[in-house]
């Protein structure tokens, strides 16, 4: 990577790097007390008083909605982040614009599509990353199914061909799509070639047969070690070039109905999602305690 371009988000004082673990707002969705969905700032002040420092989302597309997520974001100091799907470099330079001048803090893109190959791609994803630097906003492309990132391979060769290119790291979609329910010594030298692009990362785990599991109250699912690994070594590699006031957004995603599994016939989910999420957020924390003692954990331990 260049060292005149290091996009990160920022928050302009001089103090050491560190990680801000934020919420994904898609996550919010159904989540209630049991009889009703909680509000826009039920789920606000849900999300503080848990301790996140930020949201991702989107900037809603209604005047008043949108001036209300504004004030909801001052007043609870939150960053924010939001997630795009560009098709075109003009259409991602105008959607990143969109962000700035409403003052998201960085952006997260799920770019088009998965039959996008090859140097299409890549020129695609170096035109996103060049108007990135050009608007002046963090710009992540995500490890995403369905999408250019749609797997390991090409995104290495994407990785290989744009020297700018920062990620964020969803790995749960390559393990589901490689049925990687195990240690797979291909797959993490493939992962490896990634994790030096880290800029964020999206927090769910697979387990090779369904995209999002239930991982237990204290995060004993067997494949967990394997995402804590691959978290800690993005997250050390991130700090390697980070520069005073840089920040780490580790988001916690786990999606509604859809991703979640599901009881026979319903739409009731197995797990409680809120929670689940809190255990991502100790989780977090402890890879980033682990990343910032090199010498005691080797990057591949």
């Amino acid at each position: 990577m260049s060292s005149d371009f290091i996009q990160n988000l920022n928050d302009g004082s001089n103090q050491p790097p560190h990680l801000a673990v934020h919420q994904s707002w898609w996550a919010m969705i159904d989540l209630g007390n049991g009889e009703r969905e909680w509000t826009v700032e039920e789920k606000f002040e849900k999300i503080a008083a848990a301790g996140f420092t930020g949201i991702l989302g989107s900037v809603p597309s209604d005047p008043q909605e949108a001036a209300k997520w504004r004030n909801l974001l001052d007043h609870y100091h939150f960053d924010f982040g939001i997630t795009i799907t560009p098709r075109s470099v003009e259409e991602g330079k105008a959607a990143l614009e969109d962000a700035k001048n409403f003052g998201v803090n960085y952006v997260n893109a799920q770019v088009q599509d998965n039959f996008v190959i090859g140097q299409a791609a890549i020129d695609l994803l170096q035109g996103l990353v060049e108007a990135g630097k050009e608007v002046g906003i963090p710009f992540f492309a995500e490890t995403h199914r369905g999408r250019i990132t749609q797997d390991l391979h090409r995104t290495v060769e994407y990785v290989q061909a744009i020297p700018d290119l920062r990620l964020t790291l969803d790995f749960s979609h390559y393990v589901l799509a490689g049925e990687m329910g195990s240690y797979s010594e291909k797959g993490e030298a493939l992962f490896n070639e990634l994790l030096p692009r880290t800029g964020s990362v999206h927090a769910r785990v697979s387990n090779g047969e369904q995209i999002q599991v239930d991982i237990g109250p204290e995060g004993t699912h067997p494949m967990v070690e394997h995402f804590k690994r691959w978290w800690t070594t993005g997250m050390r590699h991130w700090a390697g070039q980070a520069r005073p006031g840089d920040i780490f957004p580790f988001i916690s995603e786990l999606g509604p109905a859809g991703y979640a599994i599901t009881l026979p016939g319903t739409v009731r989910e197995i797990s409680d999602r809120w929670e689940q999420a809190l255990v991502f957020k100790r989780i977090a924390e402890e890879c980033w305690d682990r990343a910032m003692q090199p010498e005691l954990t080797p990057v591949n331990g």
